[in-house]
């Protein structure tokens, strides 16, 4: 099991619960020599997402015009119609490079039927940066042009049909995307189409409406005959468009999944060419993190080479994608889509000068925009990230609850910085499960801002045979399940391990079954603060958790791993659902099986580990209990127990298949009567002369699983120093561990 070396970040941000990301690892450099204020040790170059300048713009500012939102929802104590035109975030921004933007707002209020009274206008604004030197943190609106028909191109009826202007309104349009050409006019994606929308400077529209090449629609198109199915679902148009650096192409990006399409974590991208007007046919697919997620906008930043806002419909601490990823249109990776690779996590930025502290949730030392609607990415001349929200006005309210959010615009640095090694390995175990529901994206997410080496997904299987991210198959006590009557007939009583068990199992679902459930917190009486999340997060596929990590990078620049656990693979394999090879052929297929890839597969059982050290070359990991025995010894008749394999014949042993071994915690250091840590095994010691790491389970905070010389009171729901005992099983000798607060952790090794 390879050690991780530069746990690459500033440790302080741990501690926060949250590093800012390390978005690119550069140059690995040797020890500084000490004296000159550089770190002693092995250190790494990684680039720090810093920022650097914040502006806002009130929620509640209204703009020259007729009243609208008189349909709108109410929220967050705003109630329409309201006395002028709001400015509900910008969707889409242009720089100028003198210092003005032009920002452009979506639709207004969300559907066609709520925004026949917002004008669809381009704002030119002009941010007074707050910056740690000064600045207001202002953003002033110094004139808009309407985007409007007066040369009645369009031939179907608009809200402002009989009057001379013809302006346009949300419910004509729902505008998301823009892209300035060199003529100075302007192309719009938009989402009722969707369609590619051509207008001069000054906001007229000068063509027809450019349809999706065959004929796929939304419902929403005008054109959509009766009895014809869309093919575009709502609201998943052109979220996002870059233009080609010459001017000549465009790149419109489907914010979904087509309907009828089978992958609904496929994005397509197209190219339009503005010379002919048309289509070239050339397409590319681009994978979300899931299914659920959606592209928000997209950036041209050399030929082939654009940056991709990914973004989940989640706000404040619920969020879990916030993302710009780089993706290369002359590289696909090993499933087909381009290469995606991470710049920015806007869920972790680091904020030294503390600009915007006050403001809200993700305005401390770590900086967020966890808004749900993150739909700006511009690079600026200067190579610095302008990246801005669309509020939704009035309902999201992320940065304080009740309250509407500003619009707001930060300006991300892209600094380099070098930073410290560490040797011990950081699991999160089942992700960052101390803080989040288990096994959901939201946990491993979580765990990666706290700076873990790997994620730890415990991998179960569907009816259909797909791998997800489960501790055990019986799913009543981590999702919802129980509580969905149309699941009450699947409850049923089976014989796992030997034990007798009641429940809902995954192997009695199909994958998509099984996506219509919600996670749950396991533990709802030691950790009652994370039934907040309850009822949010899907279950994952091991694909997904495996993108997460591989499309990530760790606080010391590295490559996030997978340490995988195969759950019951005796019993899998009884009922013709054998967990090995669906999880080798997962591994080719993301292009990380080969022994230098950071993954780690792990079991309590032993024949399914031999097997797979023929089928794979990734790191194998056999799991000790400090009691019983492996079960598919149980089957075979074999007497041997978890204690014989500990001892250093049968360490030699699974040294002979195996790279290391994660031990219950008790096999290292066991507890005394009292409930206090005794005298450290030789386990150790002796795996480290077979020539295993060991890494221990599970290290969690609170007093219900700490040694009694580590609890801060009898409550088992209480905090206790789970450092402190951290810190004693690293001084014995521990090559990493698991533990369910990864930042806890990572304070305690550093």
């Amino acid at each position: 099991m390879p050690h991780r070396s530069a746990r690459a970040q500033m440790r302080f941000l741990a501690l926060a619960a949250a590093a800012a990301t390390a978005a690119f690892i550069l140059v690995p450099s040797p020890a500084i020599a000490a004296g000159n204020g550089e770190p002693q040790g092995p250190s790494a170059k990684i680039v720090e997402p810093t920022l650097v300048a914040r502006a806002t713009l009130s929620a509640d500012h209204l703009e020259a015009g007729p009243p609208s939102g008189a349909l709108a929802s109410a929220a967050n104590g705003r109630t329409g119609p309201f006395a002028g035109q709001v400015v509900p975030g910008f969707s889409a921004m242009i720089d100028n490079g003198d210092g003005t933007f032009w920002a452009q707002p979506d639709n207004g209020f969300g559907s066609k039927a709520n925004s026949s009274d917002f004008l669809l206008r381009s704002y030119l604004v002009r941010p007074d940066w707050e910056t740690a030197g000064g600045g207001d943190g202002s953003i002033a609106i110094e004139r808009f042009i309407s985007y409007n028909d007066a040369n009645h191109v369009l031939d179907f009826p608009i809200v402002n049909e009989s009057t001379p202007e013809r302006l346009l309104t949300g419910a004509d349009f729902d505008i998301e995307s823009i892209v300035q050409a060199k003529d100075g006019s302007f192309w719009v994606g938009e989402e009722f189409g969707p369609f590619l929308l051509h207008f001069d400077a000054d906001g007229t529209l000068l063509e027809k409406p450019v349809p999706l090449p065959g004929g796929a629609k939304s419902p929403q198109n005008p054109y959509l005959a009766a009895g014809e199915t869309p093919r575009v679902r709502a609201s998943r148009g052109f979220e996002a468009l870059a233009g080609s650096t010459s001017g000549r192409h465009l790149y419109p990006v489907l914010e979904g999944a087509y309907a009828d399409d089978p992958d609904l974590r496929r994005r397509e991208i197209l190219e339009f060419d503005t010379t002919s007007g048309s289509y070239t046919g050339r397409t590319w697919n681009y994978q979300a993190d899931q299914d659920a997620n959606v592209v928000g906008d997209a950036f041209t930043v050399r030929n082939d080479v654009l940056l991709l806002v990914e973004r989940d419909d989640f706000e404040g601490e619920q969020a879990v994608t916030k993302r710009v990823y780089e993706i290369d249109l002359s590289r696909t990776d090993h499933e087909g889509y381009v290469e995606k690779s991470l710049v920015l996590d806007a869920l972790r930025i680091a904020n030294p000068d503390l600009l915007g502290a006050g403001d809200g949730y993700g305005t401390g030392e770590v900086f967020s925009l966890p808004v749900q609607s993150f739909e700006t990415v511009v690079r600026l001349r200067d190579g610095r990230l302008l990246i801005g929200n669309d509020n939704n006005y009035p309902g999201n309210d992320a940065r304080i609850t009740g309250t509407p959010d500003d619009t707001e615009f930060d300006l991300i640095d892209l600094e380099k910085e070098r930073v410290p090694s560490s040797d011990i390995t950081v699991v999160s175990h089942r992700g960052a499960s101390g803080y989040r529901p288990e096994h959901t994206l939201a946990a491993y997410e979580t765990a990666i801002t706290q700076c873990a080496d790997f994620i730890e997904p415990d991998v179960v299987a569907t009816k259909d045979g797909v791998l997800v991210a489960r501790h055990e198959n019986e799913i009543s006590g981590t999702t919802d399940v129980a509580s969905r009557s149309e699941f009450a007939s699947r409850k049923a009583t089976k014989t796992i391990d030997g034990a007798t068990v009641t429940g809902w199992f995954t192997e009695d679902f199909t994958l998509a079954e099984l996506k219509t459930l919600r996670a749950i917190e396991r533990l709802p009486q030691i950790r009652p603060q994370n039934t907040a999340f309850n009822g949010l997060y899907q279950v994952p596929t091991l694909d997904e958790v495996i993108d997460l990590a591989r499309h990530s990078v760790s606080c010391q620049g590295e490559p996030i791993g997978v340490y995988p656990e195969t759950k019951h693979p005796t019993y899998f394999d009884s009922i013709g659902l054998s967990l090995e090879e669906p999880l080798v052929a997962q591994l080719s297929r993301n292009g990380v099986d080969d022994a230098d890839t950071p993954v780690i597969v792990q079991s309590f059982e032993v024949a399914n580990l031999k097997e797979l050290d023929g089928l794979t070359d990734v790191a194998l990991a056999q799991l000790i209990s400090s009691i019983g025995r492996p079960y598919d010894f149980t089957v075979a008749g074999d007497a041997r127990t978890y204690a014989d394999l500990v001892t250093p014949a049968g360490l030699a042993e699974i040294a002979s298949y195996a790279d290391g071994i994660g031990i219950e915690k008790s096999v290292a250091i066991p507890r005394n009567a009292d409930g206090t840590l005794g005298t450290p095994t030789p386990v150790i010691a002796d795996a480290h002369a077979a020539g295993l790491d060991v890494h221990g389970w599970t290290f969690r905070r609170e007093n219900a699983f700490l040694p009694a010389e580590f609890r801060s009171s009898a409550d088992p729901a209480g905090i206790g120093d789970l450092g402190g005992e951290i810190r004693v099983f690293v001084e014995a000798g521990l090559d990493g561990l698991f533990s369910d607060n990864p930042d806890v952790a990572v304070a305690a090794i550093d």
